[in-house]
């Protein structure tokens, strides 16, 4: 197994996934048992039914579908297309981004991005469609095509003084080389379904985290300037990581090292 270098060890992304046998192998026996207790009795599931009576008090399923434009029985399936396009917000937008059209629809205030409540709301919701696989249409209109293009030139896009980008750390070519004794994943492989497993709980940092927190997070560690949540850049960023995962089940939250 080859090694990063140093520095890139120190600073490069990684949207680590479900923790498999090749990983555990790099984990110490304390860790490992820690990880089989989390898979037990995992402590986001506690979040996730908190965020389904905070939505539920917000606007509820009826309302959110009502919203979409789809029937409430339809959900699931529908849930499991984003990142997509809503007419009504006339932008492609996030699952995170129609709680907060649903919350302006029913005349209530609108939860931040970056809250506590959304997190668990998003989990929520995404956990609504466990089991549907990962249905982003990426060609399905010209505002899709757009966004990711956007979110592969995001990908790619050398940042920083260190001129890094997500994929130093994520193309074919570097896969399976380690950063920090984990194997860097490939992020469409079935046992790592990266968007299709956040919301997820994170070992490390002991609370649940949303997948566009995560690569803000991998921004911060490789020292680039974060992308705000919610803009045009991480939505699409958000869209192209989502499309390597289509076709894998969702399974939400799942436990990430």
């Amino acid at each position: 197994m080859r090694t990063l270098s140093i520095t890139a060890a120190l600073v490069c992304l990684a949207l680590l996934g479900s923790v498999n046998a090749e990983e555990k192998l790099s984990m110490s026996d304390a860790d490992k048992k820690m990880y089989a207790e989390l898979l037990e009795s995992n402590p986001a599931e506690m979040e996730v039914a908190e965020g389904e009576q905070l939505f539920g008090e917000l606007v509820g399923t009826a309302n959110y579908a009502k919203m979409l434009g789809v029937k409430e029985k339809d959900l699931p399936k529908y849930i499991a297309s984003f990142p997509r396009y809503v007419e009504s917000a006339k932008k492609v937008v996030t699952l995170a981004q129609t709680i907060q059209m649903a919350a302006a629809a029913s005349e209530k205030p609108s939860p931040k991005l970056e809250s506590k409540e959304m997190v668990k709301m998003s989990a929520y919701v995404k956990s609504i469609a466990n089991g549907q696989k990962t249905s982003i249409d990426v060609k399905a209109n010209k505002h899709m095509v757009e966004m990711m293009k956007l979110g592969q030139q995001v990908f790619e896009e050398r940042r920083g003084g260190r001129g890094l980008s997500c994929n130093n750390c994520h193309s074919m070519d570097i896969v399976g080389q380690r950063l920090r004794m984990q194997p860097l994943p490939d992020l469409g492989a079935k046992e790592t379904a990266a968007a299709g497993t956040w919301p997820a709980y994170r070992m490390t940092q002991s609370q649940m985290v949303t997948l566009d927190k995560r690569m803000q997070q991998c921004m911060k560690n490789a020292l680039l300037a974060e992308i705000p949540l919610g803009s045009r850049e991480i939505v699409a960023l958000e869209v192209y990581v989502t499309n390597k995962t289509k076709g894998n089940p969702i399974n939400v939250p799942s436990v990430k090292r």
